[in-house]
């Protein structure tokens, strides 16, 4: 079953990273290129906003697939929506392509998300010592597709334009699509299941909310309140007051077993954590393209490479290296490091990735080797923090609101991947030293911080490591 879901995964990420890894250069690259000709900095904002709107739509996901759908239907729902947002931007020009395509992704990639972590979630016991191995195996999959898209993605670009690299993530995603739908049937039964019903009487209420919102979206729009150049901030304070609401909303359901109430003030500050985590490591969409395109020599073995094709360089480590640490974990079992310890060590490492950037900083042309000694840091960070997060959300959730807990995970993810565009504004050429210094050593004080509170969170997490 693992592997079915493994599978599906792998062909909606090969989508997903392969559109994401053009989508920036869409943007700011020239008329003649292709290109949309907005500003660089407007552009890494919008790629912000939208990396956080994905996670925060998976609130969405969530909702629906604990009080309407279940988590089955809610999954396939999704995987129609993103191949439609897929299509979209490659075969609709200009800014309304670019705006039907990254709005139906975002949402439907919110919804897959949140439900297809909880369907792994399914597979075993709280207290199952391969829980967070399976995890790993799982997160390799994402990586598989994610390592050949942007590479597929950037020869298609390279060689037909960026609407036949979109098309080409279009075609792959269906492909995911029809494999899911003839393999959905061997999910065990209880993933059909709605855990906490919404009542009819109640529909009426929550489409008028849904309604109010888009009305308050379009009336900021068209008024400029709202516009491109601080959507990544919008992005972060709906996050914040998400995440306030959500955290709130458990902690006083009277439901709640002492246990369960303890487990959720504990991820307050995994939740905080993970989203400094993020905020350096999704700027490899944001800051690093950018690098990439201008401060890199990307000549490689006499080939000029794309700069897009550098987003490849972090699957290639997680397929080489996730692997050892399932099996690390699984040897280990409970003598394995705890969350708190595996957060603050994923810190450490993502610290160091962004001190590295310094030593190059009076170099005109960056031998791309650098490049992949940041991101192997990186990585390994991820390895100690993203799959390890996932798990832990399914751990921690009361069992009320199985599905709303991983979507507060992904709420830390969004925060972080919309802070990557908001901070993106402040990375120049000129700065390089300020910024990535600035950057490293504040999360490597967060993460030492994360080390030293480690025993007090582990207490609040109840018997769960």
């Amino acid at each position: 079953m693992l592997a079915n879901l493994f599978s599906v995964e792998m062909w909606e990420r090969f989508s997903f990273y392969g559109m994401q890894a053009l989508v920036l250069y869409y943007m700011y690259r020239s008329a003649v290129e292709g290109g949309l000709e907005i500003d660089e900095g407007v552009a890494a904002g919008i790629v912000g906003a939208y990396g956080g709107t994905v996670y925060l739509c998976s609130i969405l996901g969530g909702w629906i697939a604990d009080r309407l759908l279940g988590p089955e239907r809610t999954m396939l729902a999704s995987a129609v929506l993103i191949m439609f947002g897929h299509v979209a931007l490659a075969f609709v020009p200009g800014v309304p392509g670019l705006t039907i395509g990254l709005l139906s992704i975002a949402v439907g990639s919110g919804g897959l998300k949140t439900t297809c972590v909880n369907l792994v979630g399914t597979l075993y016991e709280r207290d199952d010592p391969r829980r967070d191995a399976g995890f790993s195996l799982y997160y390799m999959g994402v990586n598989i597709g994610a390592l050949f898209g942007p590479l597929l993605t950037s020869f298609a670009w390279g060689t037909w334009g960026f609407h036949a690299g979109f098309g080409i993530a279009a075609v792959f995603m269906a492909l995911g699509l029809v494999q899911y739908v003839l393999t959905r049937k061997g999910l065990p039964a209880t993933v059909h299941t709605v855990a906490n019903p919404l009542p009819r009487s109640q529909y009426g209420r929550w489409i008028g909310i849904a309604l109010a919102f888009v009305v308050v979206v379009l009336v900021l729009l068209f008024t400029g309140v709202l516009n491109p150049g601080n959507l990544s901030d919008a992005v972060i304070l709906v996050v914040v007051v998400s995440a306030v609401l959500l955290f709130t909303t458990m902690l006083r359901d009277k439901d709640l077993s002492a246990d369960e109430h303890s487990r959720v003030i504990a991820f307050i500050p995994l939740f905080i954590a993970t989203a400094a985590f993020f905020s350096l490591f999704q700027q490899q969409f944001t800051v690093l393209a950018i690098y990439a395109d201008t401060r890199l020599n990307l000549n490689v073995f006499g080939f000029e490479i794309k700069p897009s094709a550098v987003q490849s360089i972090n699957p290639v480590f997680i397929i080489l290296l996730s692997m050892g640490f399932a099996a690390a974990w699984t040897k280990l079992g409970r003598r394995q490091p705890s969350t708190p310890i595996k957060f603050g060590i994923a810190l450490l490492l993502i610290g160091v990735a962004f001190l590295l950037f310094i030593t190059q900083a009076q170099t005109a042309s960056v031998f791309i080797g650098w490049i992949v000694l940041v991101l192997l840091f990186a990585t390994l960070g991820e390895l100690f923090l993203s799959p390890v997060g996932l798990s832990l959300a399914t751990k921690l959730a009361p069992r009320k609101f199985p599905v709303q807990m991983v979507a507060l995970y992904n709420l830390s993810v969004a925060l972080g991947t919309a802070l990557s565009g908001s901070l993106a504004e402040f990375y120049s050429r000129e700065n390089e030293v300020g910024y990535f210094g600035t950057m490293g050593a504040i999360t490597i004080v967060l993460g030492i911080v994360m080390l030293l509170v480690a025993k007090p969170i582990l207490k609040l997490m109840r018997g769960i490591r």
